[in-house]
């Protein structure tokens, strides 16, 4: 079994290194940070992770070819796995659209820019030629190892090419039980190119909000569905059953009206059934349900609990010994 947190982007700089020490103390595997725009930038949050850690891996979750070049992504994940001493995990997606149209950006052929984009990555990163780019656009510092490529993936056709081409997928999981969808979509990739499930990693990242205090879990849940309900894709939003026009109505409440009060009291019970929310306990039973499934690698994201620290240890202490053994 691997385990990995993953987390937003929306923290103090300062916590980072905290909480990916507490990451690496509770035996996880693995520490992702997100990339959404208008936030903190996840590179240089990783910097401080790397310097701060000895073992976990780090990694971007996740950087899109929209609104950075694949040289620059490049020239981040080679930077950072030099820092880490080769502990860097390279996470990219498309992105949403919805996001991407904040800054007009159009999500212009996602599946065709992802393949040509992981392509283009993998040849930057060893030195090779890139088809289109110049002579002189190579990358001048050494990268001493393969960095593996996850792709962040929700639609069908996404998580096939994910199985086809990167070394590991990063699906939102919406609920947990949705893996025994998302697997057999990223196994038909797999056959594509002779490759064995073993051979790939496969994250089952889920949302959770863990704590002793049910309603304090509960309440940052609304949150966090809140701020990212509307930019789920309609495949997800389908699967389901949640209502767009609910939906649009959450997004202007606290896009629009910046009214973070109204958009929580919009989010209903069906909704916060996205995630996971209560005591170690839950998260147990729901989590050793996922291993029945097939799952090898549980990844625990944001928001984690009203305390992401105390949470951590939490998961540590409680969660992961029992999902181990």
């Amino acid at each position: 079994m691997r385990f990995s947190i993953r987390l937003n982007n929306d923290l103090p700089v300062a916590s980072y290194p905290d909480l990916a020490q507490a990451a690496e103390d509770a035996g996880f595997d693995q520490f992702w940070v997100s990339h959404d725009l208008f936030l903190r930038d996840s590179a240089v949050i990783l910097a401080a992770c790397a310097l701060a850690t000895t073992r976990i891996e780090i990694g971007t979750c996740v950087l899109n070819p929209y609104t950075l070049h694949p040289a620059e992504i490049a020239m981040t994940a080679g930077t950072l796995n030099e820092l880490s001493d080769g502990r860097f995990n390279l996470g990219i997606a498309a992105g949403a659209p919805d996001f991407l149209g904040w800054v007009g950006i159009p999500h212009e052929r996602p599946l065709t820019r992802m393949r040509q984009v992981i392509g283009d990555l993998r040849r930057c990163l060893r030195g090779e030629p890139v088809a289109g780019w110049q002579d002189e656009a190579y990358l001048r510092l050494p990268v001493a190892n393969d960095i593996p490529i996850y792709l962040g993936a929700t639609s069908p056709r996404m998580l096939r090419l994910a199985g086809e081409l990167a070394d590991g997928a990063l699906p939102l999981l919406f609920p947990p039980e949705h893996l025994q969808t998302v697997r057999p979509l990223v196994e038909e990739g797999l056959a594509r190119t002779g490759r064995s499930p073993d051979d790939f990693d496969l994250a089952a990242c889920i949302w959770c909000s863990v704590s002793p205090d049910g309603a304090a879990a509960e309440e940052v849940m609304r949150d966090k569905i809140a701020y990212y309900g509307h930019a789920l894709s309609g495949y997800l939003r389908d699967r389901l059953g949640l209502d767009p026009a609910r939906l649009d109505a959450i997004e202007d409440a606290l896009q629009r009206q910046r009214d973070p009060a109204l958009a929580r009291s919009l989010v209903t019970p069906e909704m916060l059934k996205i995630g996971i929310v209560g005591d170690p306990g839950t998260l147990v039973e729901r989590l050793q349900a996922l291993i029945t499934l097939g799952a090898r690698h549980l990844s625990f994201g944001p928001p984690l609990g009203p305390d992401p620290l105390a949470a951590i240890a939490l998961l540590g202490a409680q969660v992961l010994p029992r999902l181990r053994s």
